[in-house]
Parts: structure tokens; sequence; C-alpha cells
């Protein structure tokens, strides 16, 4: 499975209650997380199906933005 990683404007429990409707349908709940402990609010999604540009546009779609970090 592929890891990526992006930086977040998800940056706390409400936020992450907004994304969850979003998120667990594309990579299933057990397939993603933020940490909002970390100043750039990482979010990790681990998936072999769900496209970047995907991520990215449902994301914006409920006031979220994601970008890639490069390891």
């Amino acid at each position: 499975m592929k890891t990526m990683k992006f930086k977040t404007n998800i940056k706390c429990a409400g936020c992450i209650e907004k994304v969850t409707p979003v998120l667990n349908p594309l990579v299933g709940s057990d397939n993603w997380k933020v940490d909002t402990e970390n100043p750039q609010k990482i979010l990790t999604i681990n998936s072999d199906t769900v496209s970047e540009a995907t991520l990215t546009e449902q994301l914006k779609n409920v006031g979220y933005t994601i970008e890639k970090v490069t390891e």
C-alpha cells in the first residue's frame, strides 16, 4: 500500500470531524490520520486507489487544503 503525506490546514478535532465523511469512503477509516500536534498538520493516507488530485478536490469541497510533502 502506498503512503502519501500532505501538509494541511486540518488543525483540530472539529476539522477532523468535517473531513471524516470525505476521507472514510475514499480510503477507509483505518487508512488515514492527521497529526494535529505537528506544526504542519500532516495528513497521512495509505491507499493504492486514490489519487492526489482526487484528495485535493474532495478536501477543497469541504474547505481544506493539502500540499504534498516531499521526503
